[in-house]
């Protein structure tokens, strides 16, 4: 299916009350059509992995259309400067918890990228750092204590950091570590 295909699916399947809804929950992107998670997962089902298409539709700035680009991407092809910008694009806390919950922690520079976006300023490039730690805590399940042991220091660093959005995953990171 190319992109232009995929964008018509998901309007096709949008639904005005669930971007209200997204509002409410603190998720404002400048494109939503409101299709519900598991309609994503299911197309992403019929899609396969496609990490040409999933460039295409994070390129296409649509909410939905990103979320899916991130269940449809192959971890193994994507570069470190993908990451990156990515991350750079997120604009809220939906976006950045699913790059980092369906693909970023499958990469080879999830635990770098953890570590180093969690210093970052910039509020959902540090909310990243802190979702990577916790979703690798829980899916990296033959990692050793000690690639966990060293997210300890940002985690003691920034408890004080008053944005809610980061405060929630730094702590989220801590349980999944424990």
């Amino acid at each position: 299916m190319h992109c232009a295909e995929v964008l018509d699916v998901l309007k096709n399947l949008s639904d005005p009350r669930n971007v209200e809804g997204m509002a409410r929950f603190g998720i404002k992107p400048a494109v939503a059509y409101g299709v519900p998670k598991p309609a994503l997962r299911s197309l992403a089902k019929d899609l396969g992995k496609d990490h040409d298409l999933a460039q295409q539709l994070w390129a296409s700035g649509v909410h939905e259309a990103m979320v899916l680009a991130s269940m449809i991407d192959n971890p193994t092809e994507v570069t470190e400067a993908q990451m990156e910008k990515w991350a750079n694009d997120f604009d809220n806390w939906d976006i950045c918890d699913q790059c980092c919950l369906n693909l970023f922690w499958k990469t080879a520079f999830a635990y770098e990228k953890a570590e180093e976006w969690s210093a970052n300023g910039r509020e959902f490039v540090k909310r990243a750092g802190f979702v990577l730690m916790a979703s690798l805590a829980v899916h990296d399940k033959k990692a050793s204590d000690s690639k966990f042991e060293r997210f300890l220091s940002s985690i003691e660093r920034e408890p004080a950091d008053d944005r809610n959005f980061v405060r929630k995953a730094v702590n989220w990171a801590l349980r999944q570590i424990g």
